[in-house]
């Protein structure tokens, strides 16, 4: 049986699309005959949200797998400064490269899943000091993205030494994924990849989120984290322009460094009645507020560096049968037309407000929408068919001709 390790910054009980990703993909990977074993923090994003620890590890079984959690610095609050943010970022894959030195000769693969660009620490240390084959997981284009939303300054030491660190994993790895083929084009074009590169894109448990038999409400939802990427201050602001003929509800299912900035934009615009922030929700309720959902929102701001970006929620939406309206160029606007399940407005108020009022007006449509990405994802995008993928990669890395 082949053992594999793999390297998260989240997992769950955390709530993030990439904590969700993980845990299926380990617990496939397991169902499939590989012992999988995962490295992550203790519980910590959306920060803030889960109390302090200060113990060094603990180990767990969870639905096949073993699960350790070991220290790293946990911000305390919901938008941590540069320092305590680095401080978790860089303090947690440092803490797994010295776990995975002792244990290295158990492993005949890691995997390891970034962003943050760090976790590619203990895989660089790994292959540097064992035979160990090692899969770089990349999911976002993270030193592009923190450039463009103002995190890093362009040509400043930090972008140079990541930019540096970055090209070392994509010369050593023995296995680039991508989640989307523009993202693996654009890696290409700036960086010297050596090693094949495989589409492993994000995809959704077709299992777990399906469509809900239950009526639907007049709402529409965002669910994910409510972070610097997405426009949902302009979602809000054409849900107010729609209310006197459509009363809607805009239901904001998650958490993140944005979200106080954008309780007080609802506040100020007078739309505490119309949108409604739930905060973090156990997964398992999830798939019923989609389903009962008119429309899925999935609002990327139209930025350069976004458009090689598809939003895990968009899958979301299309497995529970909602339509969605999405924002940005790119990918999302390209799945939105090969599944025929969403639409793509411009990132204003007055666009997105006119996106959304032709899909209400037309009641059929919408229903369309909702089954062709329902097809449509569990045709290409269900988890169980990319962790098996994942298993013949590691399989043929690992061969030993024995």
């Amino acid at each position: 049986m082949k053992q594999v390790c793999i390297v998260s910054q989240h997992f769950p009980p955390e709530k993030s699309g990439n904590a969700s990703r993980i845990y299926d993909t380990a617990v496939h990977l397991a169902r499939l005959g590989i012992d999988v074993t995962v490295l992550a923090p203790h519980p910590t994003f959306p920060t803030g949200s889960f109390s302090r620890t200060w113990k060094r590890s603990n180990v767990q079984e969870v639905d096949g797998i073993r699960v350790v959690q070991l220290w790293t610095w946990q911000p305390g609050s919901g938008n941590p400064g540069f320092a305590s943010r680095m401080a978790y970022y860089l303090l947690f894959p440092l803490h797994a490269a010295l776990w995975l030195l002792v244990n290295r000769s158990r492993f005949d693969a890691i995997v390891t899943s970034a962003p943050p660009l760090f976790t590619g620490i203990p895989g660089y240390i790994l292959k540097r000091t064992s035979r160990v084959k090692w899969i770089l997981d990349i999911r976002d284009l993270w030193i592009d993205a923190s450039i463009s939303l103002g995190f890093l300054r362009e040509g400043s030491i930090y972008e140079r030494m990541s930019r540096r660190f970055e090209q070392m994993c994509l010369a050593r790895a023995d296995l680039v994924g991508v989640t989307t083929e523009e993202l693996g084009r654009r890696i290409s074009s700036r960086y010297r990849v050596t090693a094949p590169m495989e589409l492993m894109p994000n995809g959704v448990n077709t299992d777990f989120f399906r469509p809900n038999n239950g009526g639907k409400k007049r709402q529409i939802i965002y669910a994910g984290n409510v972070g610097h990427a997405q426009d949902l201050d302009k979602v809000a602001l054409a849900v107010k322009s729609m209310n006197g003929t459509y009363n809607l509800k805009f239901l904001i299912v998650g958490d993140g460094d944005t979200r106080e900035n954008l309780e007080r934009l609802v506040k100020a615009e007078s739309l505490t009645g119309s949108v409604v922030f739930t905060g973090t929700l156990p997964r398992e309720e999830i798939p019923r507020l989609l389903s009962e959902s008119l429309v899925g929102v999935a609002p990327l701001k139209r930025l350069e560096n976004l458009e090689y970006a598809v939003p895990t929620k968009a899958y979301e939406y299309m497995a529970c049968g909602i339509p969605f309206v999405g924002c940005g160029c790119g990918e999302i606007a390209h799945l939105a037309r090969e599944s025929g399940a969403g639409v793509i407005a411009d990132n204003t108020p007055e666009a997105i407000a006119a996106t959304l009022s032709a899909l209400l007006d037309d009641p059929e449509k919408m229903e369309e929408m909702g089954r062709r990405g329902r097809e449509y994802v569990a045709e290409h995008y269900d988890r169980r068919s990319v962790a098996l993928k994942l298993k013949q990669y590691i399989e043929r890395m690992t061969w030993t001709g024995a």
